[in-house]
């Protein structure tokens, strides 16, 4: 926006333009350095702030393999790292998210979902785990290297799976990161993976095997291989343009490593502080076996460091000295501080960092778990599910439409995330239940937030209640014949009369 002149800007313009000129001119410049971003400002404070203007992938293929080897070294041996990690898994897959087909063909759904059921046991091409085992394991791979890679196996006919589609889960590592640069017919590889002309993913090049193993000692070892891109499921966080993922605690790994080496040296000090030591100084000048001017044991050994119960023996004097050690307090207040920066960095919420829940009310934890929360929803269906369960949906409904068990290529389904635990089960119940009378809530969604198949659920429904009339028993969670304040529902004993009473014909006109 342009600045104008004011009345005094006119009035010397009168008889000095150019000076007039000059006082709007450093007005306007003056208002442009009041806009300014601060954060762009240069100045003393910021003189020593280097920064570069470098792409995403510029940064991870330079920062990646050391980013990602620290933090699997904290994961090992911190447990607030380790902790993290394990939130992450459990929130965002937990017992697992499960498929549920929607094609709205009963009999196709069917036969689609009892395949489903028989191949997730058998998933695991190690043969150890079920496909939500696979699940959890390629998350927290993610969440702790920054990404994670699945390679469809198929199977041949003779193996004896109805599918014939197996899943390998890699780590990062498996990803050749010194394949960049041009390739044949004008693609480009960027840390391991290939592109074509228009910018979509065409291979991988990965290791035969992980090349942090330090038994591998053939040359072929090393040699990345071309995987296309159909065969893999490249599963990582996309903040940014880039083509690799980054591990989540990256921004706080030099947080957590000084919160190590504070909680060391606070270890050292305390033992120090317990260190009650007595000297003796009664020897004489010239006493054998004691040198003059020296702090010796019992012994005679000169003392070089101090231990809780020490007795040491000094030169001159008739006296007994205990030394004061003076406790140092403030150990609580950083820790916790740090704690704090930690769970930031982690996006996790210091209580389910830390266990601390010293501080924390109903509302506060309440707020905090729903802001988590909504998180965790994010990132299971902007992430996990298309760039994960999506592509191995289609991939087990190719490999069964192939063996002949499918009728149709693929069979559409919907995911069921494993439920939150409520924090206040008995208001959210009463909330969920106004929803569904209002008609904002159907049966099946209220279902499918906790992780269940609707339609599993009412044929036991179906089942057990088909049982209970069978012995005539009534249960106040029977809403057909109970109230909700536990009375007799009013219409029971008129559908009684009706069922027990014989059936009248209609006269034949």
């Amino acid at each position: 926006m342009a600045t104008k002149p004011n009345w005094l800007d006119r009035t010397i313009a009168i008889v000095a333009p150019a000076a007039a000129t000059r006082r709007v001119m450093a007005r306007s410049a003056f208002n442009s350095l009041a806009r300014k971003y601060d954060g762009a400002g240069r100045g003393r404070l910021t003189e020593n702030w280097k920064t570069a203007g470098t792409s995403a992938d510029a940064e991870i293929s330079r920062a990646l393999p050391l980013l990602r080897a620290r933090h699997r070294d904290l994961v090992r041996n911190n447990p607030h790292a380790r902790k993290a990690v394990t939130v992450w898994k459990n929130n965002l897959v937990g017992a697992g998210i499960m498929a549920r087909s929607n094609s709205g063909d009963e009999d196709l759904d069917a036969l689609a979902n009892e395949l489903w059921d028989e191949w997730v046991k058998a998933a695991d091409a190690d043969g150890q785990l079920d496909f939500y085992g696979l699940q959890e394991l390629a998350v927290g791979i993610m969440v702790e290297g920054g990404e994670a890679l699945v390679r469809r196996r198929l199977r041949r006919p003779g193996n004896g799976l109805r599918v014939p589609l197996q899943l390998q889960v890699l780590e990062g590592d498996h990803l050749d990161i010194a394949k960049s640069g041009e390739t044949a017919q004008g693609r480009k590889a960027v840390q391991g993976v290939e592109f074509d002309t228009e910018g979509r993913r065409q291979a991988y090049w990965l290791f035969r095997d992980h090349p942090g193993n330090g038994w591998l000692t053939s040359p072929k070892a090393f040699q990345s291989v071309r995987v296309p891109a159909d065969e893999i499921v490249h599963l990582y966080r996309k903040e940014r343009t880039q083509t690799r993922g980054v591990p989540w605690g990256s921004a706080v790994i030099t947080n957590v490593r000084d919160a190590d080496d504070y909680d060391v040296a606070e270890i050292i000090r305390k033992k120090t502080e317990a260190c009650v030591v007595a000297i003796v100084t009664g020897a004489d000048e010239g006493e054998e076996g004691i040198a003059p001017s020296s702090v010796v044991d019992a012994d005679g050994r000169p003392v070089e460091k101090f231990e809780p119960g020490l007795i040491a023996y000094s030169h001159g004097g008739k006296d007994v000295k205990f030394n004061s050690p003076s406790a140092v307090g403030g150990y609580t207040d950083y820790r916790r501080a740090s704690l704090q920066s930690i769970s930031a960095g982690y996006l996790v919420p210091y209580e389910l960092l830390t266990g601390d829940l010293s501080e924390v009310n109903f509302t506060s934890a309440r707020v905090g778990l729903v802001e988590f929360r909504r998180l965790v929803d994010t990132v299971q269906w902007l992430t996990v599910i298309p760039m994960l369960l999506d592509r191995i949906r289609v991939w087990f409904c190719h490999a069964a439409y192939l063996a002949g068990e499918l009728p149709v290529p693929f069979v559409p389904c919907e995911w069921n995330p494993p439920a939150f635990e409520s924090v206040n089960p008995i208001d959210d119940a009463n909330a969920e239940l106004i929803e569904m009378r209002s008609g904002t809530l159907t049966w099946d969604e209220a279902v499918s937030r906790r992780g269940r198949n609707p339609d599993d659920v009412m044929a036991e429904t179906i089942a057990r209640f088909e049982k209970f009339d069978e012995h005539g028993l009534v249960f106040d969670s029977d809403p057909r014949r109970v109230t909700r304040g536990g009375n007799e529902q009013p219409s029971v004993s008129k559908q009684a009369e009706e069922a027990n009473s014989p059936r009248r014909l209609k006269p034949v006109a």
